[in-house]
């Protein structure tokens, strides 16, 4: 194994595993010292709205993500691609086509930045358009920053076809990635306060054990069950196609936002523990998974006939 792929390899070890790992036990430590409230951590409704929001956001990202590598191929010259609910092809030939697989990581990423500015401005915003956009930065971001990561070690992936076509060197792939692993635990971060800005009361976060657990119950847990819930908006597909991405986007930013709840301080309450109606997410998610399943799976072709 290649010394700058053994590197970049304990590098992903160390910020998708140790950092937050060790992160998160000095809050647990923290928390017993401080002896923190006992208040619980959110209602279960609001739980359950946070999960519905992020398997809505986490597949409209992954739409963006694919219709942004198919609308540049649309426009070259000797590409006729397809769009489908968890992937898309193309027939034709372009040496622009490889370089147009990035385009989707980019955009993905834009909108996941755009979301966390957003989100860093007050606004009078209802609480479930707060969720909907705290979840858009996620899922913009940890959708788009781990396939740079995936692209160092892997050429033929989408971004690792982009490097290729912008003749990125060994240093270069491994220096992408490893600035790609650097933003992960500092998009996260920036993420702890508006996840705990969620709160109704001042109570739910008055201190590190009321922090994790606000965080565990509004944002940790609807991740995990919402990741579930993504299934069906991709198959039928191979197992680890289904599983790969949305595991991903799970696993490396979520495990950082609830290790590092504990340390914001100054957090002010924004109600969102006053849960939003089911309805709407809800209606959302089936929307959603009705469009792809019924129109996106069987290929939208971006090209005349």
């Amino acid at each position: 194994m290649a010394t700058g792929t053994a590197l970049l390899l304990a590098s992903v070890a160390a910020t998708v595993i140790a950092a937050p790992l060790g992160l998160g036990l000095a809050g647990a430590v923290s928390a017993r010292r401080a002896d923190a409230a006992s208040s619980a951590g959110g209602s279960w409704r609001f739980a359950a709205a946070s999960m519905l929001v992020y398997v809505f956001a986490f597949n409209l990202t992954f739409f963006i993500q694919e219709l942004f590598l198919v609308l540049p191929k649309a426009l070259t010259p000797g590409l006729r691609p397809t769009l489908y609910h968890n992937n898309h092809a193309w027939e034709g030939s372009s040496p622009l086509a490889s370089l147009f697989q990035g385009t989707g990581a980019l955009a993905t990423l834009s909108v996941g930045l755009l979301c966390l500015c957003l989100l860093r401005r007050p606004r009078p915003w209802s609480t479930g358009i707060r969720l909907f956009v705290f979840w858009m930065a996620y899922c913009g971001c940890f959708m788009a920053l781990p396939q740079v990561v995936i692209g160092a070690l892997s050429p033929g992936s989408d971004v690792g076809m982009a490097m290729t076509y912008l003749q990125l060197g060994e240093g270069a792939r491994i220096g992408a990635a490893l600035v790609a692993l650097g933003l992960m635990p500092l998009i996260a971060m920036r993420l702890c306060r508006p996840a705990l800005e969620l709160a109704d009361t001042p109570a739910r976060v008055a201190g590190p054990a009321a922090r994790m657990r606000l965080v565990l119950r509004m944002v940790t847990l609807p991740a995990l069950a919402g990741t579930a819930l993504i299934i069906p908006f991709r198959v039928p597909r191979e197992l680890v196609e289904v599983l790969l991405v949305p595991l991903l986007v799970m696993l490396c930013g979520i495990p950082w936002i609830q290790a590092g709840a504990w340390r914001v301080r100054e957090v002010r309450p924004g109600g969102g523990a006053a849960a939003p109606s089911l309805a709407y997410p809800l209606a959302a998610v089936v929307g959603l998974l009705l469009f792809f399943q019924l129109v996106l799976r069987p290929g939208i072709p971006f090209y005349g006939s």
